[in-house]
């Protein structure tokens, strides 16, 4: 695994998010109002909403497609919905953010 450098926490306002474009897809990184950051697949587990479009509350994100939730702390949909999103390993350090990416394998070259 290897850490990537996104941006600075400035960079994605409170309740907000921002996507990044990693070879394996598009990652959305999340704030929330008390600047704790996530990070997660941007894409609904039920069909595929962009969820970086959708409404942050605590620490869950409400799609904008069908108002499904889910928690950006462990990607599952919240509540009576079933499926879960691919969360990204994220940290903080003096105000820049990074994700964790898998390292390079073969596999990942070839494919």
């Amino acid at each position: 695994m290897r850490w990537v450098l996104i941006g600075s926490l400035t960079d994605i306002p409170r309740r907000g998010a921002r996507c990044v474009e990693t070879p394996k897809g598009k990652i959305a990184v999340f704030r929330t109002s008390e600047d704790r950051v996530f990070a997660i697949e941007d894409h609904c587990p039920h069909k595929g909403g962009p969820l970086s479009q959708g409404i942050v509350h605590a620490a869950a994100v409400t799609c904008p497609l069908h108002n499904w939730v889910i928690s950006l702390e462990t990607g599952r949909a919240l509540g009576a919905d079933e499926g879960s999103a691919r969360t990204i390993p994220v940290k903080v350090e003096s105000d820049e953010i990074f994700i964790a990416l898998a390292a390079d394998s073969k596999a990942d070259r070839a494919a």
